[in-house]
């Protein structure tokens, strides 16, 4: 199956778009599900560094394992799930179309492991496909505040 993607233009600079938008501490803030997040070292991510986040799935709280699989500061970043049964594969794609605006596009695909095989087609996908432009809608609104981070 083809990843699921979704696109927003965001009344903000690039940069700050993209710092808001992979900055896994500010995941909750604008994605359905999401308790926390970091990165489990500080600085600018690198390729291989890894990404815990932690979400509210059927009544209970999941942690999951991503690594960074490529980073263009400013420009793309993607995750890929290492561990669970639903491993998501993310790619965060920023581009400038005026000085202060700026399109956000996520694609998420999923790897079903174990029962998560079952679970991907018949349940994430389609949980997904709802929640995604709904996610986007929010981190448009969060940066668009006049307080918005910066």
């Amino acid at each position: 199956m083809s990843a699921i993607t979704v696109a927003v233009d965001v009344e903000r600079s690039a940069p700050e778009v993209f710092g808001y938008a992979t900055d896994p501490t500010r995941f909750h803030e604008w994605q359905q599900g999401v308790v926390s997040g970091e990165m489990e070292q500080p600085g600018v991510p690198q390729v291989g560094a890894r990404c815990r986040t932690a979400r509210r799935i059927g009544g209970a709280t999941r942690a999951s394992t991503s690594v960074v699989t490529h980073v263009h500061p400013g420009e793309h970043w993607g995750v890929r799930g290492i561990d669970g049964p639903i491993r998501a594969v993310v790619d965060v794609t920023v581009e400038p179309l005026a000085p202060e605006l700026t399109r956000v596009t996520i694609s998420v695909d999923f790897e079903g492991h174990g029962l998560g095989r079952l679970l991907v087609p018949l349940v994430v996908r389609r949980q997904a496909a709802a929640e995604m432009p709904e996610n986007l809608q929010l981190l448009k609104r969060r940066l668009e505040l006049p307080d918005a981070p910066r």
